[in-house]
C-alpha cells in the first residue's frame, strides 16, 4: 500500500449492518475477512459440483446433530464474516435464525481460481480463530488437503498459520475431526 494512503476497516457489526439497510444485496459476492471488504469469485461449474458433492458427502458420513451449511456466513470473529463453500457446525438449521454460526468444527473452501488465497490468506483466518479442522478440495491438483493444528505465526496474513498440511488423493479417504469414525472418500468429493 502506498505511504499515505488510508483504509476504513469494517466490524462485522457495521458490515451486517450495511447488508440490512440495503447497500449491499445479502446475495452479492462479498466476505468481510479481517476487516476488509473481498469480492468473492465468480463460480465455474466444476467449482459449484464439487462444494455440492462435498456437501452431500458430509451429510451422508454425519448423523444427526451437525448441520452442513454451504455458502452460508459464518460469524467468525468482531471483524471477519467469510462465507465458506461448506461450513459444519452442531445442531440443526433452527439453531442459528437469530444468528450466523460463529464456532465451526470443519471448513472446506473448494478451490480452482483462488487456490493461493485459500491456502494463505483464508487458511491464517481460519487458523486465527481456532479452528482445528481445514480442508481445501484443490481442483487444480485434484487432491484434498487437510489442515490442522492452528500456531501463532507473525509471518503469516492474520498472524496464525497450520502447522500440519496433508493431501490425499483421489484414492484415498478422510474423517472430519469431530467424526473420526466416518470415512469419506476422496473421489467422492472430486467432479
Amino acid at each position: 500500500m502506498s505511504e499515505g494512503v488510508r483504509t476504513r476497516r469494517w466490524t462485522r457489526k457495521e458490515y451486517d449492518r450495511l447488508i440490512e439497510i440495503g447497500v449491499f444485496q445479502a446475495d452479492e459476492p462479498l466476505e468481510l475477512l479481517g476487516g476488509e471488504l473481498v469480492v468473492g469469485e465468480p463460480q465455474s461449474s466444476a467449482h459449484h459440483t464439487a462444494a455440492g458433492l462435498v456437501e452431500d458427502a458430509l451429510r451422508a458420513a454425519l448423523g444427526p446433530g451437525w448441520l452442513v451449511r454451504s455458502q452460508g456466513p459464518l460469524a467468525l470473529d468482531e471483524e471477519s464474516e467469510p462465507e465458506p463453500d461448506i461450513a459444519l457446525v452442531p445442531g440443526s438449521r433452527r439453531d442459528y435464525s437469530a444468528e450466523h454460526p460463529a464456532r465451526p468444527v470443519l471448513v472446506v473452501e473448494v478451490a480452482l481460481s483462488s487456490l493461493q488465497f485459500d491456502r494463505e490468506h483464508k487458511g491464517s483466518l481460519y487458523a486465527r480463530a481456532g479452528l482445528r479442522d481445514y480442508w481445501i478440495l484443490n481442483l487444480v491438483d485434484r487432491v484434498l488437503e487437510v489442515y490442522r493444528e492452528p500456531v501463532p505465526d507473525a509471518t503469516a496474513s492474520f498472524g496464525w498459520r497450520y502447522t500440519t498440511v496433508d493431501r490425499f488423493g483421489p484414492d484415498a479417504s478422510v474423517s472430519p475431526l469431530v467424526a473420526s469414525v466416518a470415512r469419506i472418500a476422496i473421489s467422492d468429493l472430486l467432479p
